[in-house]
């Protein structure tokens, strides 16, 4: 029998997502407690959002047991549950209007909204709000509209939303998704120095590249078909073993500079 641990940020005991007779997830255990930094790896399909979904409170599980901050999904209010969760995802992005103002687009996460309407904000909030994108190496862009950004700008913006509330955990669903090579590299060096805060929240990326892995990941879960390939401590994982069968290919594996490298392997007839 699984233990459950009642001070852990997030845990899955046995949890299994089916749609349309499909295992999206398929008896997956995991946890996350509250000084880690967790990035979640896999292929198209593997489970990633999904997984991603229920550690919001977006969604509850076919079967198993869902725990977020230490309350069980299906019984709690998961409305005021998520007001403890920082989210950054696509899914969220694609929602936020273009003629938004910066400002507005964090700020407005105080109230659980997309597009500012008659909320009434404190300067404190606004105060925090205009901190939080400065430290992001947004400072200046308050005023800017949102649809005027560049990808990487957006990653940002995204991030200081979801930070807004100051959460006790954070998902990043994919932030360097779509940035070109400079935007990946800034926005890999800002969520560096976040994971080396010690009163950051505990935080799970989830990505399709190790490359994206910021040096402070301390923790990595693998995934395919829905099922745990893998999961432990960043270097005990990312092995060429074990990302090989998660990507279905045969992988080289390398560390430099606490960065991550993967590639196939090339044969030695070519």
């Amino acid at each position: 029998m699984t233990t459950i641990e009642p001070d852990a940020v997030l845990q899955l005991v046995d949890v299994s997502v089916r749609r349309g007779g499909k295992a999206l997830l398929d008896g997956v255990d995991w946890v996350v407690e509250e000084d880690e930094r967790w990035a979640v790896l896999g292929p198209n399909g593997a489970g990633k959002t999904t997984l991603l979904q229920l550690a919001s409170a977006a969604m509850h599980p076919t079967s198993g047991e869902v725990y977020v901050l230490g309350e069980k999904l299906g019984r709690v209010d998961v409305f005021e549950l998520r007001s403890r969760i920082g989210l950054a995802s696509a899914a969220l992005a694609d929602r936020i209007p273009g003629v938004e103002l910066v400002s507005d687009v964090v700020v407005s996460a105080g109230y659980s909204v997309i597009g500012r309407w008659r909320e009434a904000y404190s300067d404190i909030d606004v105060s925090r709000a205009v901190g939080l994108l400065a430290r992001l190496g947004m400072a200046g862009f308050e005023s800017r509209r949102y649809g005027t950004l560049s990808q990487g700008e957006k990653a940002r913006v995204q991030i200081a939303r979801a930070l807004m509330t100051d959460p006790e955990l954070l998902l990043l669903d994919e932030p360097g998704a779509g940035l070109d090579l400079g935007g990946r590299e800034d926005l890999l060096r800002r969520l560096t120095a976040f994971a080396d805060d010690p009163d950051a929240p505990a935080s799970v990326l989830v990505t399709h590249h190790v490359e994206e892995l910021p040096p402070g990941i301390t923790h990595v879960l693998l995934l395919r078909d829905g099922a745990v390939v893998a999961s432990g401590l960043a270097p005990d994982v990312l092995t060429r073993q074990a990302l090989s069968q998660t990507f279905g290919l045969d992988l080289t594996v390398e560390r430099r500079d606490g960065r991550w490298y993967a590639r196939a392997e090339t044969s030695s007839s070519l």
